[in-house]
């Protein structure tokens, strides 16, 4: 069995770490970042690109570079129209109206799970390679607002990337984890989590190893990403009423104006005002146009103003659940890029009556408390008890349309609730159980998770019958619903690991489209390693050659440049074998050169002093060449 690793998969970073020595640890990239952009490119020529790189990319490459995905995740298309309009790539529905990602380098269609695997594949790898073992359980983080179909969506993509996910945590909860892991003095926490794409609020009570939930609340459409997309609109504008041309209709414009957004939505974190300076953003009457614009925090905080009177809404929503009042709050942690934003920061303040603590990083805090939650299912971390709650209510739909709950939200978890429900008809000889989640009277209102039907009951009256409906729901979130006629004692039940928009086939499918892509990741890699030593070992050669000219006899010289030539010919190939066959023979003939060229260096061995009868003549002088070779070559490495 491998290692088990705790994953904060984020709508704008995501973040990797494992438990140490009983400490938890965030795991830095492979380039060294220790947040990975959630962000996936794909190049003209079908080569994948994850993370940094991806990013870079960007601009030039709008249309396969994916992003913000996380907004998506378990939706069908109609649910996220608006989104899907304020992303670079396309974005469409699939027959079973769920949402794809269009990438025209790969001819390919994604779903939402397939590309957050890609991410977390990424993830995976750079952790095995931290850790110098296999990685393939995990513990990963969601909005605490994310509802049952979006939930298992994140599991799916899990799976898709060869991790057995042992538990989904909520990502507010996560971040109370890794607060509160030594505090001994119980303590009411409000943990607001405005990430790029989410917004979560939740109350916790804090203290001596026990972390339970009061109430969550929160808007899955709500994030930084919103933010963002104020700055673009303002910038498009005002350019637009300068210049006369709609930069949103240029896809490449579009994705410079997002960065730029982004980018002034950080520096205004810091200062009251930042400079957008886009040269050459487009062409106008054939000459080249330039995008220059001054954007206070005052102006930022004015285009905002919507988005902060949203937030302002869970914040209450949260704190009536939970039936306490601002004075009862000990402390308020605030967790996600975005919470970085004084005017949040403020609004904040304002709804406590607290000044919001900012003793955790709020991009890695999530990260850290799934590696702790990790560590907990694997018995490093001892002594602490969570209970979480049920973020949305789940019930059925009854006669008329409508949702009956049977659990409500914020119920702590692991719970078991019954109802009993009766025929509409006369001689009704069976029932659907609808099974629903959300918070609207009206069942069409709200998430269908499920049906099944009881069969079986006997012919009866209207309103006759006794069927009993029980809700189960485990401490993974799993939910089991079954139905008993009390009559004749038939029963019928189905388990709801989420609703999401994949069947297991479709799954298992991904998973091995993924492994394959793993496996040929895996092989382009090694091929880059091999062409770099190539390039490498003929630059040194030819360097060699320049320098010491004099030293090397024409035909030598003559060979190994039609061996250098072979070489780069071979790289130029990309056949892997013809590579390592040419860099193997350009070495052994360049080893000659140099064994000869150093002998005409090596001074005459020093026979003026008489030597000691029994001495090994030469032995000292050999033993301190050794020691020579073996020092500079040891300097040379650091």
């Amino acid at each position: 069995m491998g290692k088990t690793v705790g994953i904060d998969l984020g709508t704008t970073n995501s973040v990797v770490a494992v438990m140490e020595n009983g400490e938890p640890v965030v795991i830095s990239t492979a380039e060294g970042t220790r947040t990975l952009p959630s962000v996936v490119g794909f190049k003209k020529d079908g080569e994948r690109l994850v993370g940094v790189t991806a990013k870079r990319q960007a601009v030039v490459n709008p249309e396969n570079t994916v992003s913000s995905i996380k907004r998506f995740m378990g939706h069908k298309f109609s649910e996220v129209v608006a989104e899907a309009s304020r992303v670079s790539y396309k974005v469409k529905e699939d027959k079973k109206g769920n949402v794809v990602a269009v990438i025209p380098a790969a001819d390919k269609e994604f779903t939402p799970e397939e590309i957050s695997a890609m991410i977390l594949q990424k993830l995976k790898s750079d952790a095995e390679g931290y850790l110098g073992t296999l990685v393939d359980q995990a513990v990963i983080t969601v909005p605490a607002y994310f509802n049952d179909s979006q939930r298992k969506a994140t599991k799916d993509a899990g799976e898709i990337a060869g991790l057995k996910v042992l538990r989904i945590i909520n990502e507010p909860t996560a971040a109370a984890l890794a607060y509160g892991l030594d505090k001994k003095a119980n303590e009411t926490i409000l943990v607001f989590d405005l990430g790029g794409g989410t917004f979560d609020v939740s109350i916790l009570d804090v203290g001596d190893g026990v972390f339970e939930v009061k109430s969550t609340a929160g808007d899955s459409h709500l994030g930084g990403d919103d933010f963002d997309a104020k700055i673009v609109e303002w910038l498009a504008k005002e350019f637009k009423k300068d210049q006369g041309v709609d930069l949103k209709a240029d896809k490449q414009a579009l994705q410079r104006l997002r960065e730029a957004g982004e980018k002034a939505k950080i520096e205004l974190s810091s200062q009251v005002s930042t400079e957008i300076n886009l040269p050459f953003i487009t062409m106008t009457d054939g000459q080249p146009a330039h995008l220059v614009m001054t954007l206070t925090r005052a102006k930022f905080e004015e285009l905002c103003a919507d988005l902060l009177a949203r937030v302002k809404v869970p914040v209450q929503t949260a704190l009536e659940d939970a039936k306490l009042k601002n004075s009862d709050l000990h402390e308020v942690i605030m967790v996600g890029g975005s919470s970085r934003m004084p005017m949040v920061q403020e609004l904040v303040k304002a709804l406590t009556d607290k000044e919001p603590n900012k003793s955790v990083n709020p991009d890695e805090v999530v990260a850290v408390g799934a590696a702790i939650q990790a560590g907990i299912l694997g018995g490093e971390v001892k002594d602490i008890l969570l209970l979480d709650v049920t973020p949305l209510s789940l019930g059925v739909e009854t006669q008329g349309g409508i949702f009956d709950k049977i659990v409500e939200r914020n119920m702590t978890i692991p719970t078991k609730k019954s109802r009993t429900y009766t025929t509409a008809v006369d001689n009704q000889p069976e029932v659907e159980i609808h099974i629903l989640q959300g918070e609207r009277p009206l069942a069409k209102d709200n998430k269908s998770i499920g049906r099944f039907h009881l069969g079986g009951i006997p012919p009866a009256p209207a309103r006759v019958p006794q069927v009993e409906v029980t809700f189960d729901i485990d401490a993974n979130g799993i939910l089991q619903v079954s139905a008993q006629d009390k009559a004749t004692g038939n029963q019928q039940k189905i388990t709801i690991t989420g609703s999401g928009n994949l069947d297991r086939t479709e799954i298992d499918r991904m998973m091995q489209e993924a492994e394959m892509n793993a496996e040929s990741d895996k092989k382009a890699q090694e091929m880059l390693e091999v062409k770099n030593e190539a390039d490498k070992l003929a630059y040194g050669v030819e360097k060699f050659l320049r320098d010491n000219t004099d030293k090397v006899p024409e035909a030598d010289k003559t060979n190994i440049e039609d061996k250098v030539r072979a070489l780069r010919e071979a790289v130029a190939s990309d056949d892997h074998e013809r590579i390592q066959t040419a860099t193997r023979e350009l070495e052994t003939d360049f080893h000659k050169i140099t064994e000869e060229v150093y002998k005409q260096t090596t001074p005459t061995e020093n026979t003026a002093e008489p030597q000691a009868e029994g001495e090994k003549v030469g032995a000292g002088v050999g033993a301190a060449a050794n020691e020579d070779v073996i020092d500079a070559e040891f300097k040379e490495e650091k």
